[in-house]
C-alpha cells in the first residue's frame, strides 16, 4: 500500500501567506525571474540588509570643507533604490513592503543627517566668518579712535604753533618795527649801531619766519589726520554691517540645525519602528520558508516511497509480459521477442498543463532579505484566475489539498515513463475538477487557475516529480 500524504486534511489551514517558491542549499546559478499578470510590484530599497543604524548622527564638517549636497546624496540613494528594487520579487509582499518602508526611512534619514551636516558645516563658517568680521570691527574702531587722536593731538597743536606766532610777532612790534633800519639813518646813527640794528632786525623776522612755518605743518598734518578719520569711520562703517550680517546669518543657521537636528531624531524614532516591523516580518518570512522546505521534504519522501513501488510494480508487469512471451515463443517454436516498458503516453513527453507564457522559471536565487540561496521549485505559467488547467499526461489523481505556501494542490501520477516514475504537480489552483483516485487523460481539464496560499497574484506554479526528486519541468515539456 502506497501512503498518501500525511496532514493533507484540508480543515488543516494554515494562514495565508503569499509566495511561490521554496529553498534547500545547493550550488548558486544566476537567478532569473519574471511575475505573473496582476502580481504586485514590491517597493524596495538599498541595501536591504536589515541591520539598525540609528547611531548618532553625521560629525560636523570644518568651516573651510566643503558641506556635503543633499541634494546629490538623495540621487545616489534613489540610484540605489532603484538598483535593488527587482530584488524582493521573492519577498512576501507583507515582507517586501516592510522593507521597503523601513529602507525608505533609512534612505530619509541619511538624507537628513545630510542636510543637518551641511547646515552645521555653514554655521561652522558662518561662526568663523563672525570672528574675523568681529576682529576687523574691532581694529577699525581702533584705528578711528587713533585717528581722532591724532587729530585732537594736531588740534592742540596748532592753537599752541599759534599762540607762539602770535607771541613772535607781538614780541618784535615791540622791540622792532619793520622801519628801524630806516629810523636809524634818519637818526644819524653810527654804522656800528645801525648794523646791530639789522641784526636784532633778521632776528625778528626769523622767529616769525619759523612760528609760521611750524604752524603751516601742523595745519597740513591736521588735514591728513582728518582724511585718515573719514577713511577709519568708513572702514569702521563697513565692518559693522559685515558683523551685523554674520550675526544675523549665524542666528539663522543655529535655528536651522536645530530644525534639521529634530527632524533627524524623529526619522530615527520612525526607522527604529519600521525596522521592528520589519524584523517581525522578516521572522514570519523564515517560518514560512522552513515551513515550505518540511513541507517538499516531506513530499519527497512520500514519492519516493510511491516511485519506489510503481517501479517495482511496473517490473513484475514486465516480468509477466516477458514470461508470457517465452510461453507463447516456445508453443510458436521461435525465439522470444523482446518485451517493451509498460505503454508510454505521448512518447515520454509532457505536454503544457496551460497555453501560456512563463513568467518565473525552475531555479535557485538568492533571497534579498533572508541572505540564502532559494530553490524555485516549478515553473510559473501566468494566467487570469479561473483559466483552466489541463492534465500533461494521463494518469491518477492521487492526492489533493491545501498547504499554506502552496495553496490548493493537486498530485497526479503517471507512473513509470521513460524508465523513470513521473508525478505532477499544480499548485495555487482557485478550485478542483478533478477528485482523487480518479484516472484522467492528457488534456482533460483538472482544475482551474488561483491564487491560494503564498502567492502574489494569479498563476499556475507547475512542478514535476522524478522519482521522487523534484525537477526542471521544461525537462519533461
Amino acid at each position: 500500500m502506497v501512503p498518501h500524504f500525511p496532514g493533507a486534511d484540508p480543515r488543516e489551514r494554515a494562514s495565508i501567506k503569499r509566495d511561490d517558491s521554496t529553498g534547500t542549499p545547493s550550488v548558486p546559478r544566476p537567478r532569473s525571474r519574471t511575475r505573473s499578470q496582476g502580481r504586485q510590484t514590491v517597493v524596495a530599497a538599498c541595501c536591504l540588509v536589515l541591520s539598525l543604524s540609528a547611531g548618532a548622527l553625521a560629525a560636523v564638517p570644518s568651516a573651510q570643507a566643503d558641506p556635503p549636497d543633499p541634494a546629490k546624496k538623495k540621487k545616489e540613494l534613489d540610484a540605489q533604490i532603484g538598483k535593488s528594487k527587482a530584488e524582493l520579487a521573492e519577498a512576501s509582499d507583507q515582507l517586501g513592503s516592510a522593507v521597503a518602508a523601513y529602507s525608505s526611512a533609512d534612505a530619509k534619514l541619511k538624507v537628513v543627517q545630510t542636510k543637518y551636516a551641511a547646515a552645521q558645516g555653514r554655521l561652522a563658517a558662518a561662526k568663523a566668518a563672525d570672528v574675523v568680521a568681529a576682529g576687523k570691527l574691532a581694529q577699525a574702531e581702533r584705528a578711528l579712535r587713533t585717528a581722532e587722536s591724532d587729530v585732537q593731538a594736531g588740534l592742540q597743536e596748532i592753537a599752541a604753533k599759534r599762540a607762539l606766532a602770535g607771541r613772535a610777532v607781538r614780541s618784535a612790534y615791540q622791540q622792532q618795527n619793520s622801519l628801524v633800519g630806516l629810523s636809524i639813518a634818519l637818526q644819524g646813527a653810527s654804522p656800528t649801531e645801525v648794523a646791530t640794528g639789522l641784526q636784532v632786525q633778521r632776528n625778528v623776522f626769523g622767529i616769525q619766519s619759523n612760528a609760521i612755518d611750524n604752524l603751516n605743518n601742523a595745519q597740513a598734518q591736521l588735514a591728513s589726520k582728518q582724511a585718515k578719520v573719514a577713511a577709519a569711520e568708513k572702514s569702521a562703517e563697513a565692518a559693522r554691517a559685515e558683523a551685523a550680517r554674520t550675526v544675523k546669518e549665524v542666528t539663522e543657521l543655529t535655528k536651522q540645525v536645530a530644525a534639521d537636528r529634530a527632524e533627524a531624531q524623529a526619522v530615527t524614532t520612525e526607522k527604529q519602528v519600521l525596522y521592528k516591523r520589519a524584523e517581525r516580518e522578516k521572522n514570519s518570512e523564515q517560518s514560512e520558508y522552513n515551513a515550505l522546505l518540511a513541507e517538499r521534504t516531506r513530499v519527497e519522501q512520500v514519492l519516493i516511497a510511491r516511485a519506489r513501488a510503481e517501479k517495482a510494480a511496473a517490473a513484475r508487469r514486465k516480468a509477466a509480459r516477458e514470461k508470457a512471451e517465452r510461453d507463447k515463443a516456445r508453443r510458436e517454436k521461435r525465439p522470444p521477442r523482446p518485451v517493451p516498458d509498460d505503454p508510454e503516453d505521448g512518447g515520454g513527453r509532457l505536454s503544457n498543463p496551460i497555453n501560456t507564457y512563463i513568467t518565473s522559471p525552475f531555479g535557485m536565487r538568492f533571497h534579498p532579505i533572508l541572505h540564502r540561496w532559494k530553490l524555485h521549485d516549478g515553473t510559473d505559467f501566468g494566467a487570469g484566475c479561473g483559466t483552466p488547467i489541463r492534465a500533461a499526461a494521463s494518469g491518477r489523481v492521487t492526492d489533493k489539498y491545501y498547504n499554506g505556501g502552496y495553496g490548493n494542490r493537486l498530485f497526479i501520477s503517471h507512473g513509470v515513463i521513460g524508465g523513470s516514475s513521473i508525478t505532477t504537480v499544480y499548485n495555487h489552483l482557485s478550485r478542483y475538477q478533478a477528485r482523487v483516485g480518479e484516472r484522467v487523460t492528457r488534456g482533460e481539464i483538472i482544475g482551474y487557475v488561483g491564487t491560494t496560499g503564498y502567492s502574489t497574484g494569479c498563476h499556475l506554479h507547475f512542478m514535476v516529480y522524478q522519482d521522487g526528486r523534484v525537477v526542471n519541468p521544461m525537462k519533461w515539456l
